[in-house]
């Protein structure tokens, strides 16, 4: 699933064996199984992508104090990762939070190991918005369509947001 290059490190290879087998049972909301095989991942070998995926699986359960505790040891593990970045803000926004997560969208729209910028700024164009700074919204769901052309989510968001302006 993740990690196909060939892993020469017998540690990190079975760690990332694990963490598919822990994505699989995720995917299948078989959390307790994820967490599980997660935390082993970890302990053999540990990757931000692990943690990451961990906190992800206790946003699942609404545990978003948890979820970002295992983000921010994703980013000790490799700062340059940007998904827990995102999913930071994003679980902030969770707990009712539109303003510390700001910071957090942005640290992971210019990270150096991230392929979904996209959604950092969707996610910040919805906190913009729900702030009433809609020129800023509009700003940001145009730059997640330009990342992402067929970005629906985001393209219905602005158009939206333009009827409104209008």
């Amino acid at each position: 699933m993740f990690f196909e290059q060939e892993i020469k490190n017998p540690a990190k290879r079975e760690a990332v064996a694990l963490f598919n087998e822990a994505y699989e049972a995720q995917m299948a909301k078989d959390y307790k199984a994820a967490i599980k095989l997660y935390k082993k991942s970890i302990e053999v070998f540990p990757t931000a992508e692990a943690y990451t995926f961990l906190g992800w699986t206790y946003s699942f359960e609404e545990n978003y104090d948890l979820a970002i505790a295992e983000c921010l040891a994703a980013i000790a593990v490799d700062a340059s990762f940007g998904n827990p970045y995102n999913d930071i803000g994003s679980y902030l926004i969770a707990k009712g939070n539109y303003y510390d997560c700001v910071r957090w969208f942005k640290l992971a729209i210019v990270s150096i190991r991230y392929e979904a910028r996209a959604y950092p700024h969707f996610n910040l164009a919805r906190v913009y918005e729900k702030r009433g700074r809609l020129l800023e919204a509009a700003k940001h769901y145009g730059l997640a369509l330009d990342e992402q052309p067929n970005y629906m989510q985001a393209y219905n968001a602005l158009r939206k947001l333009q009827e409104k302006l209008n």
